[in-house]
């Protein structure tokens, strides 16, 4: 009797290391994953405070929250769903979605750029000043649809880290980092725009620390927002213009990519103790390069290329 107590013991033992190895597979899986998709989550976290912009600062966390679990409903009920099924069924369509994808981003970046330079800026950019239910909802289901996007891209970029794990542990994975990067952005979002407040709250305090604190952070809250939308461009193109570069090397087009891998590698054996950064700082700054590009020709094709209007099509 105590020789099968024991065996079985043994095996349960067994079982709770299985599982825990598991656990750690996961999280280690998802980890990477998230990371990945480092760049999208920079993007998403620069663009959704403008949304709260110029609304009463009562309002500014209740609406975080809306689109918050927006986000969430985004990943969880419609891309995820989407995403393991083209994983499971038709997994050659992931290379080409991505670069779809990184496309847009590069494009996103472009575009910014050159409504910086030309003074041109997009409707949605013009900060939200009107009050009201109908106004709030308006906000948040812009918000939203911006998100899914962004959403998609991130899931997308994870899946394609771990396609190939088992479909159930694919799922796991995609869940937790669904939830971590949401969490995460729009934590970081309500931190941000609720910044100023918390500065106003502490230069009323006795506490002259409080108060230099408080005004550091009230005078620091536009030039976080400044830095924090131009590093969301930087990482806008070196993503989408890696994911394009990664993308034409599967797709059997591989000179672009040999030429940057060659780079890399002289620059890691040319410089010594350093040369492992600069060797990633290549392959970085090549992506943004390449991001910029691609950007730039869509940028020209949207928007300075003339069109005829529908009245002159009709026309002729």
């Amino acid at each position: 009797m105590s020789g099968g107590l024991v065996a079985l013991l043994d095996d349960i033992a067994a079982l709770a290391r299985l599982a825990a190895a598991s656990v750690d597979d996961v999280a280690a899986a998802a980890g990477r994953a998230s990371v990945k998709a480092a760049g999208v989550v920079v993007d998403d976290a620069a663009v959704t405070p403008r949304y709260v912009h110029g609304l009463s600062p009562a309002r500014e966390l209740p609406i975080i929250k809306r689109i918050a679990v927006g986000s969430l409903r985004n990943k969880l009920l419609f891309i995820l769903p989407a995403a393991l099924l083209l994983s499971q069924f038709v997994p050659w369509l992931l290379t080409p979605i991505l670069m779809l994808g990184g496309t847009y981003l590069c494009y996103e970046g472009a575009e910014k750029i050159w409504e910086k330079v030309s003074g041109h800026h997009a409707e949605s950019a013009v900060p939200v000043v009107e009050r009201g239910p109908e106004e709030e909802d308006r906000v948040v289901r812009g918000a939203i649809r911006t998100d899914f996007i962004l959403s998609a891209e991130i899931m997308v970029i994870a899946l394609n880290e771990v396609s190939e794990e088992p479909f159930v542990s694919r799922a796991i994975i995609l869940v937790v980092v669904a939830i971590a990067i949401t969490l995460l952005v729009y934590g970081v979002v309500a931190l941000i725009v609720k910044m100023d407040d918390i500065g106003v709250h502490l230069t009323g305090r006795s506490s002259r620390m409080a108060q230099r604190v408080g005004r550091f952070l009230v005078a620091a809250m536009p030039r976080l927002l400044t830095v924090l939308a131009a590093v969301g461009v930087v990482a806008m193109l070196w993503v989408g213009g890696h994911i394009l570069l990664v993308g034409v090397d599967d797709l059997g087009w591989h000179a672009l990519y040999d030429v940057v891998h060659h780079a890399e590698e002289w620059v890691r054996d040319a410089v010594a103790g350093a040369g492992g950064f600069l060797a990633w700082l290549t392959n970085t700054l090549a992506s943004a390069l390449i991001g910029l590009v691609v950007g730039a020709v869509v940028v020209t094709v949207m928007h300075l290329v003339p069109r005829r209007r529908p009245a002159e099509r009709a026309g002729h």
